[in-house]
């Protein structure tokens, strides 16, 4: 066996890890030890500790160490972007405000929620924007959890939602205590999630009978969100003092860093023709190259209400802008303009091809490692 020490969050880097052989051990045992203090042990199948020193390669890997909790190879970041295997089929075009401004804050980000393909666009959105990529927690539905990313995601300090009204007050205090235990101590700066809890498909008929009980407007594009997970997280994370607008300059922005969530990113995902990308097709890439859309806006929170029903109707009102922006995406191929202006702007996003060669051997190597990690384990209990 190996035996890995690892670091705390705080004082994890990649200089810090250093082999020697452990006093005890045989020719196969590794000690990977790490000289800060307050670290805790683990062990792990020999094969592993190999391909530690790839980590040698840029500090996006030591980070990638760092979220994992020290267990490099299996918990790279990038390797939960095994599930992009057709990323070359796939392009992304961002409209709207420019999230890199806000990437160094703390940010919430609200997504309408269509297919498991969401994820992916969303993960292939981050790709360049900065640290934040590694720096951000997800909530999911707890199916995925049962996945292989799902896995990494678990170790990565993710939070998976169950749905349903029986388990909605146990799952916001679970999501609450998560929060406070993880979020400030993994230093992370941004929460993705889908307020609408759960799929378009799943989620429409009910809803529209929920508006036509409640005279609310009519969605085909999107279903009226729940308030639960948002209002923990707003609860939870914002502090006393908010930040500007994010035309703030550098300074402003590096100031503001330890004022908690400091931003609302209301995210909207466009497909081609209303025909979201699942899963699926992101692995097998069975359908033609397509052109995915992303429309971006961003809400200072202090402008964000704080009492239930006030916070309620301000997300209401951002899923009804969210359907007025998908009618004229599927009207007209384009997201409108900005209040005041005439014309949208759209971004097409590129990744360096050599990039993009990189994460799928990491993907491959990943895949690899599991799979001798569950071969050792079958000859070690059989």
């Amino acid at each position: 066996m190996v035996l890995v020490q690892c670091c705390n969050e705080e004082s994890l880097g990649l200089r810090a890890v250093s082999w020697q052989c452990s006093p005890d051990a045989g020719d196969a045992d590794v000690l990977l030890q790490c000289s800060a203090p307050a670290c805790s042990t683990q062990l792990i199948p020999p094969w592993t500790a190999r391909l530690v020193p790839l980590a040698a390669g840029g500090e996006g890997l030591a980070g990638a160490v760092k979220d994992a909790g020290g267990v490099a190879v299996t918990t790279l970041p990038w390797c939960r972007q095994h599930v992009l295997s057709v990323l070359l089929l796939v392009t992304v075009v961002e409209w709207g405000d420019d999230v890199k401004a806000v990437s160094e804050d703390e940010a919430m980000v609200l997504v309408n929620h269509q297919a498991t393909g969401d994820v992916c666009t969303l993960m292939m959105c981050l790709q360049d924007k900065g640290t934040v990529v590694r720096q951000m927690m997800w909530l999911m539905d707890h199916i995925f959890k049962y996945t292989n990313f799902g896995i990494v995601s678990l170790i990565h300090g993710d939070f998976f939602i169950r749905q349903g009204r029986t388990h909605r007050d146990q799952q916001l205090v679970l999501l609450k205590d998560h929060l406070e235990k993880y979020y400030r101590s993994r230093n992370r700066k941004w929460i993705v999630l889908f307020p609408e809890g759960g799929f378009l498909r799943k989620r429409r008929e009910t809803s529209q009978a929920f508006a036509k009980k409640n005279n609310l407007p009519f969605l085909k594009h999107v279903t009226l969100p729940r308030l639960g997970a948002t209002q923990v997280i707003l609860k939870t994370l914002v502090a006393p003092q908010e930040n500007g607008t994010p035309s703030a300059g550098d300074a402003a922005r590096k100031e503001s860093k330890s004022k908690g969530l400091q931003w609302v990113i209301d995210t909207t995902i466009a497909y081609p023709k209303a025909e979201p990308i699942d899963i699926q097709t992101w692995i097998l890439g069975y359908r033609q190259p397509a052109v995915t859309h992303v429309h971006y806006r961003i809400f200072p929170v202090k402008d964000v209400p704080a009492e239930p029903e006030a916070l309620t109707n301000w997300l209401y009102q951002r899923f009804i802008e969210k359907e007025d922006l998908l009618t004229h995406f599927y009207e007209t191929g384009a997201f409108p303009p900005p209040q005041g202006q005439t014309k949208a702007i759209s971004r097409e996003m590129t990744l360096s091809n050599l990039w993009l060669v990189a994460i799928q051997s990491f993907a491959f190597l990943s895949g690899g490692m599991w799979y001798c990690l569950f071969q050792y384990l079958y000859h070690c209990l059989f």
